[in-house]
């Protein structure tokens, strides 16, 4: 280590004895990433990370005043926004980086799908942060449900339901998820145990692997890129250079979530009560919304199968497809102007949107 400070080249060589953390240093000084036309689309993962770990901190102080309990839960949240200094905006932190995350780990996975950074040797991280996706949409299908107001609980009922349609293990499932017949006190406990507890453990080993991955293999450079003489690309140093732009983005975000929370504060809504019908217009969160109205809109039986059976086995089946790309990945033929995988790709994302779209029109 290069320093001038006396103290600075002893407090490093101490460590450093203990921890060998010189071949880590050396490691980061001669880590490079590419710079090109598609370089904004590296920032999104870091931008994902922010964001995660935004939800862990806010989380961990709402955990602080939060009770999981039928009778409390409500009014725990309540005394939280209404009576804790700055409790609303922790609440309100929370709630839009969780939906933020989601949105920019979509962001990822589909830039990573069109960059064509999934193919090898890079199958596991694809796997990895699919994987990831699903459980920060697990995540918010588990959080939705704690502050237990009327909105969430019948969410909650309807999304349990469609969960209990999964053939042969579906009803198991729904027993499982809400702690008997009916979503209850026994439901909410489950899902607080989810959401703070084993989801997190999951996905931090996950994420912890996702990294690992990224950082042996360095970025993804395109195959335009790679065709290049060395002398002809152009690089940038991790550390400092990158690592400073992404923090730089990272406060950008912040700085979003806050005026978000600020301006456009969570409604806490009314207190659930199992016992009244429910209200008109019950949704998922946006995230689900795409899979919530392609249910709506198939008919009841499709030739012998229910529809929602059917849509669900669709669902099922398209995201392990969609897991399995790097393994069924078609190239595209050398001069053909057809690239499968993009139109694959285009398909999806506009399936997604345009029904998003359609569940918040209809």
């Amino acid at each position: 280590m290069d320093t001038k400070n006396p103290m600075v080249r002893r407090a490093y060589s101490w460590i450093d004895d203990r921890f060998h953390v010189t071949p880590l240093v050396e490691f980061m000084r001669h880590k490079y990433v590419p710079v090109h036309r598609h370089t904004v689309w590296y920032y999104m993962g870091g931008v994902s990370l922010f964001l995660f770990i935004s939800q862990v901190v806010s989380g961990i102080l709402l955990v602080l005043y939060y009770q999981a309990d039928e009778d409390s839960a409500y009014e725990s949240v309540r005394f939280l926004t209404t009576k804790v200094k700055f409790g609303w905006l922790i609440r309100g932190v929370h709630s839009w980086s969780a939906n933020l995350m989601v949105f920019f780990v979509f962001v990822h996975m589909f830039s990573t799908f069109f960059t064509r950074a999934y193919r090898k040797p890079r199958e596991l991280s694809w796997v990895t942060g699919f994987v990831l996706l699903a459980l920060a949409m697990g995540f918010g299908f588990t959080g939705y449900l704690l502050p237990w107001n009327e909105l969430a609980f019948f969410a909650t009922k309807v999304g349990t339901d469609i969960a209990g349609a999964v053939p042969f293990i579906g009803e198991p499932m729904k027993i499982v998820l809400r702690g008997g017949e009916d979503v209850t006190g026994a439901t909410l406990s489950r899902f607080y145990a989810i959401h703070i507890a084993i989801l997190p453990a999951i996905f931090t080993v996950l994420l912890s692997l996702h990294l690992l991955f990224i950082q042996r293999q360095g970025m993804h450079e395109p195959q335009y890129l790679k065709r290049l003489p060395a002398e002809k690309k152009q690089m940038m140093a991790f550390f400092p250079n990158f690592l400073l732009r992404d923090v730089l983005l990272w406060l950008i975000v912040l700085n979003v979530v806050l005026a978000l929370a600020v301006f456009f504060p969570w409604e806490l809504g009314e207190k659930a009560d199992p016992f009244a019908p429910a209200p008109a217009g019950i949704k998922p969160e946006w995230y689900f919304m795409f899979m919530f109205q392609s249910l709506k809109m198939l008919p009841a039986h499709v030739l012998f199968m229910e529809g929602e059976v059917l849509g669900i086995l669709f669902f099922g089946l398209a995201g392990l497809a969609w897991m399995l790309v790097p393994f069924w990945d078609i190239k595209k033929k050398s001069g053909s102007k057809l690239d499968v995988m993009t139109g694959f790709g285009v398909i999806a994302l506009l399936f997604i949107v345009v029904m998003t779209v359609l569940g918040y029109l209809l």
